[in-house]
């Protein structure tokens, strides 16, 4: 089989490479091989590959941390899934692979509805937008949800969650042409240029301020956001996107009597495991009835899995983009 190889972890994606000819891996106890079929890229795959990843993988190792595809071979004592079934799930690796294997308890069934790139794209990001939405900020209806980079992955899902909450979006994205997608594939409230700052426009819309502000970007955008929030406003710390972690004056949450809330989805789920699968089945729940839905900017093949990470790399993206391990 083909996979996507890190042998070294260096810039520039020096020390990976595309090997063909490789054993297949065979499922252990409580295992199951998969045909991959579809596999999405996120931030993670993008840092293992150098290490800038906090789980650092023995070398080498395969990256793809979210994958959907078919049954192909069970492990001892699997009794969960048959031969053929189609699955979605993963684990912090394998997923850039024809074939790989992984453990039961991370795998669910692909609703019959979703193809096999809807589904590797939807688990991680509709995740962290369902924690950080509902868990962490308690959206409430007409609210007014301010959704930083909104074209990224976890970005759109929460401009897509926050429609279905009933709030009401402000989608900030930083071209014309992401802005157009968001517009007219999700329909928030209001899509934003934030070239010339946002703090002004989101009072004027708002009457105030924004009552949640969804933030991975951190940087400049956080420092700007703490300005344009409403009393007893929750602005959420999803990433930092820009690169640079902000700080903030105290006083401004005490006069402003506003909560600054860090969310970790998974870290969530792993602290409170019933929780955690509650989140996961209430995500899956609307994406079955075709309440979310991810948005696949391309499917690449294996091949061109330089230009994937390339085109998430230098922000093009509106959603996710996938690759098709057996196209």
């Amino acid at each position: 089989m083909r996979a996507l190889l890190v042998e070294e972890l260096l810039p520039d994606f020096g020390g990976c490479r595309l090997a063909d000819g490789l054993a297949a891996p065979q499922p252990s106890t409580g295992e199951v091989q998969v045909k991959i079929m579809a596999a999405a890229l996120g931030f993670p795959d993008l840092l293992m590959t150098h290490g800038g990843y906090q789980h650092k993988p023995d070398l080498p190792f395969t990256p793809g941390t979210e994958m959907a595809g078919e049954v192909t071979a069970l492990g001892k004592d699997v009794t969960e899934f048959a031969i053929g079934d189609r699955v979605v799930g993963g684990s912090l690796g394998g997923g850039l692979a024809e074939m790989g294997v992984f453990p039961v308890r991370g795998l669910r069934r692909l609703p019959d509805a979703m193809d096999f790139a809807a589904g590797a794209a939807i688990g991680s990001a509709y995740l962290t937008a369902y924690v950080s939405l509902v868990c962490r900020g308690h959206v409430q209806p007409n609210e007014w949800v301010l959704v930083h980079g909104a074209a990224g992955g976890v970005g759109l899902a929460a401009v897509d969650l926050a429609k279905h909450l009933g709030a009401r979006v402000i989608a900030v994205a930083s071209t014309p042409q992401k802005r157009e997608i968001i517009e007219t594939q999700y329909a928030p409230d209001i899509v934003l240029d934030p070239t010339d700052g946002f703090r002004e426009a989101v009072k004027e819309i708002t009457g105030g301020g924004a009552d949640v502000i969804y933030d991975p970007v951190g940087g400049d955008v956080f420092d700007e956001s703490i300005r344009c929030i409403a009393w007893g406003g929750r602005l959420l710390v999803v990433g930092f996107a820009s690169g640079r972690i902000p700080n903030i004056p105290a006083n401004l949450p005490l006069i402003k009597g506003f909560s600054v809330v860090g969310v970790r989805a998974g870290e969530y789920g792993r602290r409170d495991p019933a929780s955690g699968r509650d989140n996961l089945e209430a995500v899956w729940d609307l994406a079955g009835k075709g309440i979310i839905r991810p948005h696949v900017h391309a499917e690449l093949p294996l091949e061109n899995w330089r230009l994937a990470f390339a085109m998430m790399e230098n922000r093009v993206l509106v959603g996710r983009v996938v690759i098709r391990p057996n196209a």
